[in-house]
């Protein structure tokens, strides 16, 4: 346990410039007290107290606003940034020094037995708001845009976004930051590549119109001047 702490204090550090103290990680971090709660409740988990282990997990919520079932399997250095309203389900798996945003869900897609909550492989960054559903598995390395839904396993080195989340980006190395103002927005594009079309479409008509009005006063010239041929030839 207290390596554990130790552990977490000093990712907390490295990856947090605001925080000030060893003293402010311990009474003002959510992300840092729920691990440690889930340490214990884990623990008392897989001794088969399970009506304890989700008393300590649901008073880890109440105090934190981060709820983290006893049964989910947490690696090592996992930081939780901010993290009121995370949810972590029973089956869930997460790897090595993955950083996890608020608003994060973890989550099954029914009411399957088994395995029915996603694995997290190690580096993964998740943001604010994103839901990772159903028994899938998301890759080392990968990044998860805020607001993405994730409902299909993801290849590592990967950045996927949108609802439902797309991969996007491909790279084959490591992703160390989630820049959130530069993620790629698949659904703009779609909705560009649309309007490039309407627009494509809405010329050649206007194009088709064109050659169909000139194509008929030809033949309205032609008409007028055979009737006019028609009159002088009686004339005559």
């Amino acid at each position: 346990m207290f390596q554990t702490i130790r552990e977490q204090i000093e990712t907390i550090r490295l990856e947090d410039p605001a925080v000030k103290s060893v003293w402010e990680i311990l009474f003002c971090y959510p992300g840092f007290q729920a691990i440690l709660f889930h340490k214990l409740s884990h623990w008392l988990y897989r001794h088969h107290r399970f009506v304890v282990a989700r008393m300590v997990s649901q008073t880890a919520r109440f105090l934190t606003g981060i709820e983290i079932h006893p049964g989910a399997r947490i690696g090592h250095r996992l930081f939780i940034d901010h993290g009121m309203g995370i949810v972590i389900g029973e089956t869930a798996e997460i790897g090595d020094d993955v950083l996890m945003y608020q608003g994060v869900t973890l989550g099954g897609t029914g009411n399957e037995k088994g395995k029915r909550h996603p694995t997290l492989g190690s580096g993964v960054v998740v943001g604010a708001g994103a839901k990772v559903l159903g028994n899938i598995h998301v890759g080392d390395c990968v990044k998860i845009g805020a607001g993405s839904v994730v409902v299909k396993s993801v290849p590592a080195d990967s950045t996927v976004v949108g609802i439902p989340g797309k991969v996007v980006r491909s790279k084959g190395t490591r992703i160390e930051v989630l820049e959130h103002g530069d993620l790629p927005d698949p659904q703009g594009q779609s909705i560009d590549d649309l309007l490039r079309r309407v627009l494509d479409l809405e010329a050649r008509l206007r194009e088709h119109e064109q050659g169909s009005h000139a194509l008929a006063g030809n033949r309205a010239a032609d008409s007028g001047a055979q009737v006019a041929d028609g009159i002088g030839g009686d004339q005559r």
